[in-house]
């Protein structure tokens, strides 16, 4: 049974409706987490209809749905067309993902995913995985934790922060984040604290979960697997993944490269259903905080491969 706290699901009425959703349709919840988009898509659902709701995590069982149309999978969801085919599906009607992190991690002090609690450096998604956030800490030389720094966090003083680290784990590991938060602090404005703080956290999380190369992943995926109208909602919380997702969705490509016919229209496979980027009103925003930074975007397929 879930739990009010495991997350609050950002857009959600508007994340829905973009769906366009049959009744009879199947479709995909690739972010299954505390499960609310996926009950909300299950309450559109007829006899007919099915749903695939994937998650990694498997605290995330414990809110699965009992349903004979509804199919919980252990997954990253960059194995999406490859689980879909073990269960018999070759093409779906929608797929959704709200890439923003359950209230659950970061309120789980032992996840080490917030700066806010004192914890070991974790941030793994999936906890089987060999690579947390102190193995990068720890191992990565300055180089490379400056530009994880630096691409994945947005960070400007980027290099100082990676030599800092470099040069506090001499005297022992960097195992804890608040051990981490003191070695950064010193490079931190204090006017930007907050905001600098999470922007080292999120590239580090990021890098420990391999989240922007899974992502290219299931946007390729999503041509592959979707019908013809079937359509894709996607909510980013960061601008690394909204650049990605926008790019992708007008030209067809993760790379962003845009190709026109002759007579220079351009030539992509969707259709944008909003050519405005959708965001949290006022009144969501008051109630659920965390909302603010959710950007919502659905494009519809227009053609087959």
């Amino acid at each position: 049974m879930t739990t009010p706290e495991y997350h609050i699901p950002a857009l959600l009425e508007e994340s829905i409706n973009g769906l366009n959703i049959n009744p009879e349709g199947i479709y995909v919840d690739v972010t299954f987490g505390g499960g609310g988009h996926s009950r909300a898509i299950m309450e559109k659902l007829g006899d007919k209809g099915r749903l695939f709701s994937f998650d990694q995590d498997m605290d995330a069982w414990a809110n699965r749905l009992d349903d004979n149309r509804f199919t919980f999978v252990h997954s990253n969801f960059s194995f999406l067309r490859n689980f879909l085919r073990y269960h018999g599906i070759e093409t779906v009607d929608g797929i959704i993902a709200d890439l923003g992190v359950s209230f659950h991690h970061f309120d789980t002090s032992e996840r080490g995913f917030s700066f806010r609690q004192d914890s070991r450096l974790d941030m793994r998604m999936n906890r089987a995985s060999k690579i947390d956030a102190a193995t990068i800490v720890n191992t990565y030389d300055e180089e490379q934790l400056a530009t994880v720094l630096y691409l994945y966090g947005e960070l400007k003083q980027s290099r100082r922060v990676a030599s800092a680290i470099v040069k506090a784990r001499n005297s022992g590991e960097i195992t804890t984040t608040s051990r981490l938060v003191e070695v950064v602090s010193p490079f931190i404005r204090k006017s930007q604290e907050k905001k600098e703080l999470a922007q080292v956290f999120q590239a580090l999380r990021i890098e420990v979960n391999h989240e922007i190369d899974v992502l290219k992943k299931l946007l390729n995926q999503s041509l592959q697997v979707l019908k013809p109208s079937g359509r894709l909602v996607i909510i980013t919380y960061h601008s690394l993944e909204d650049r990605l997702v926008k790019n992708f969705m007008r030209s067809g490509n993760v790379e962003g490269k845009v190709e026109k016919d002759f007579y220079g229209k351009v030539n992509t496979p969707w259709r944008l259903i909003n050519n405005k980027v959708i965001t949290a009103s006022d009144v969501e925003v008051e109630r659920n905080p965390r909302s603010r930074s959710a950007k919502l975007r659905i494009a519809e397929k227009v053609h087959s491969l």
